[in-house]
């Protein structure tokens, strides 16, 4: 694992916390990523929790938050070109807080799930996102041309959110910046493999780095990380500007329930067939994918389909079970024929199961480790590459889907 020698005023985070992004030829990325499981979270010492008024100690954990209030950081200057070919500067944004991050340009698993974060960020923030500006940094010089930049906000929805700005460069000057963060990136031009730091650098309106933070597979929670770096970043305003930040707080881990680290108490469902009956119990030590979905729902339409490719791939070593959600039978029956799935689906006919798990909308997938606890709640449809990443994470014995 690649490391960098960082510039003496800057606080070294010890390697054993760096995350790193790696793109397997010249599209593909997986993350090596820390899974952080709430029901064995370490403590964060209250200084974490001191960084901003309202970020408190499960907040800080979910974000790996890293404080530098005393060590009075300034973050290093840069001069890019953004995803519309304009100039770009962290200057440019004095007097706003700034949420940075380094990017792939490339990317189709973990930054796509970023992308989601920080559209959801802004709803969360309201009127003050126009007050906070998203910036982020190509780590890709295998394609650093703004146009490629463009084509991956266009494609993951970051294209009209006004405060989200993607900015490129040359190749060197690319890997000055990560040098000059402190952000290790490693590069194999035979394969085009670039790994590099999942760090959030959280910059407030004079320039100084107030905290460093983490993503990996915590993100996929979009609900609670966007609300965590909503929080964060509105924290870096004066107080007279501060919003109160909508959606969920991190809840306290739990020995019931169906939230990150709870152990949900299983759940038996009729096979779809009518045939057999199904359980949402862990199988046989594995991980287990549960999905929601229903035939009347679009987004499905390209969720089953991934899911059956991941199932394909890894389908030996982790159990997959679809729940349909309050659909007729025939109908749901129907469109499994039609998409071809093979792993098993349950019916969940009167909803009350999806209701039980708190689904707010279909697709949405819960991964259960091998003791039944919840290590992953997302809404919305995963791609393969996405859920891929997120099970080599959680066990990387596991072979890739092709």
């Amino acid at each position: 694992m690649a490391t960098t020698d960082l510039p003496p005023t800057r606080k070294r985070r010890g390697p054993e916390r760096w995350l790193m992004w790696t793109i397997v030829g010249t599209v593909v990325a997986v993350v090596v990523a820390i899974v952080l499981i709430a029901s064995s979270i370490p403590a964060v010492t209250a200084a974490a929790t001191d960084i901003e008024p309202h970020i408190d100690k499960r907040t800080a954990t979910l974000l790996e938050l890293d404080p530098l209030t005393a060590v009075n950081v300034t973050a290093p200057a840069f001069t890019l070109t953004d995803q519309d070919g304009k100039p770009m500067s962290l200057a440019g944004y004095r007097g706003m807080p700034v949420v940075l991050s380094f990017n792939d340009d490339e990317c189709t698993d973990l930054c796509t799930l970023l992308a989601q974060d920080v559209r959801a960020a802004d709803t969360d923030l309201g009127t003050a996102a126009k007050k906070i500006a998203f910036v982020s940094i190509n780590a890709n010089p295998y394609y650093p041309s703004p146009t490629a930049v463009k084509q991956w906000d266009d494609q993951h929805g970051l294209g009209h959110e006004p405060n989200w700005h993607f900015g490129t460069g040359t190749p060197s000057t690319l890997a000055t910046l990560a040098h000059q963060y402190g952000v290790p990136i490693d590069l194999d031009a035979k394969s085009k493999t670039v790994t590099h730091g999942a760090e959030i650098f959280f910059i407030d309106g004079k320039g100084h780095e107030q905290a460093i933070g983490q993503f990996g597979t915590e993100s996929a929670d979009t609900a609670l990380f966007s609300h965590a770096v909503a929080q964060a970043a509105d924290d870096l305003l004066p107080a007279s500007e501060q919003t109160t930040v909508a959606g969920p707080a991190v809840p306290a881990p739990t020995s019931a329930g169906t939230q990150i680290g709870a152990l949900p108490t299983p759940i038996t469902l009729p096979s779809l067939s009518g045939a057999t009956t199904l359980s949402t119990r862990t199988d046989k030590g594995k991980y287990t994918v549960i999905d929601f979905w229903s035939s009347t729902c679009t987004a499905c339409i390209r969720g089953i389909p991934a899911l059956e490719a991941e199932h394909d791939a890894v389908g030996k070593q982790v159990a997959f079970l679809g729940i349909d959600v309050s659909d007729p039978s025939a109908s749901a029956r129907a469109f499994a024929t039609r998409y071809r799935v093979t792993f098993p689906l349950a019916a969940d006919t009167a909803g009350s199961t999806a209701g039980r798990f708190a689904i707010t909308g279909l697709p949405y997938t819960v991964i259960l480790n091998p003791s039944g606890r919840v290590v992953i709640r997302h809404p919305g449809a995963f791609t393969t590459e996405q859920l891929d990443y997120l099970l080599k994470t959680l066990d990387t014995k596991l072979p890739s889907a092709s």
